[in-house]
């Protein structure tokens, strides 16, 4: 099976996250962050993953260490869920619309994180939320994960729905990426060898 459970603690938070890449995008997330939480829930629906997020941080100062060590923690599940990647498709794509927002991801599961971000917020805040935050969960799962990572704003007037479509987005793309490629069973999708 394709899981990975692990926990990550530090001075500024304590994590423990659960994944299953063959599941049914089952959630349980509870970080203190109620619109990232959303959003994690959104990324484990749309991208048929399950995922257990429990985290506690020092939101006392703010979200940032929160949000960001959460990517951290996934980023590194999905690298160990997927082992030595042999059989999976290893790319993924998906154009989202969301009411006025369109927003692309192209991703790649290289083990060589690199981040492409063009995702203008037209306010700094989602209710509570620093909309700078998404940019910092992606860094983080991209980075930890090996994902080579590009995310678009095709359009897009309302920073909820920018938002919420880019954690979409990324979900389809990792769904189609992490998904076994029935002709390729047993092979590694490089032709270098390993990733």
């Amino acid at each position: 099976m394709r899981r990975a459970e692990l926990t990550r603690s530090t001075a500024e938070t304590q994590i423990k996250v659960s994944i299953n890449l063959d599941g049914t995008g089952q959630y349980d997330c509870k970080t203190g962050v109620g619109f990232f939480d959303h959003m994690i829930d959104q990324l484990a629906r749309h991208s048929l993953i399950d995922i257990q997020l429990m985290a506690k941080g020092d939101l006392h100062i703010d979200d940032h260490h929160t949000v960001e060590d959460c990517g951290i923690a996934l980023g590194q599940a999905v690298a160990s869920a997927l082992g030595d990647k042999k059989g999976i498709r290893r790319y993924g794509h998906f154009n989202l619309a969301m009411d006025d927002t369109q927003v692309a991801c192209a991703l790649d599961l290289s083990a060589r994180p690199f981040l492409v971000w063009n995702l203008p917020f037209p306010t700094d805040k989602i209710g509570q939320f620093d909309t700078e935050l998404v940019r910092e969960f992606f860094q983080a799962l991209s980075t930890h994960g090996g994902i080579t990572l590009h995310v678009d704003l095709i359009h897009g007037i309302n920073s909820h729905h920018i938002a919420e479509a880019a954690f979409k987005a990324v979900a389809r793309a990792l769904r189609m990426a992490v998904e076994p490629d029935p002709r390729m069973v047993g092979v590694l999708p490089s032709t270098k060898g390993s990733l």
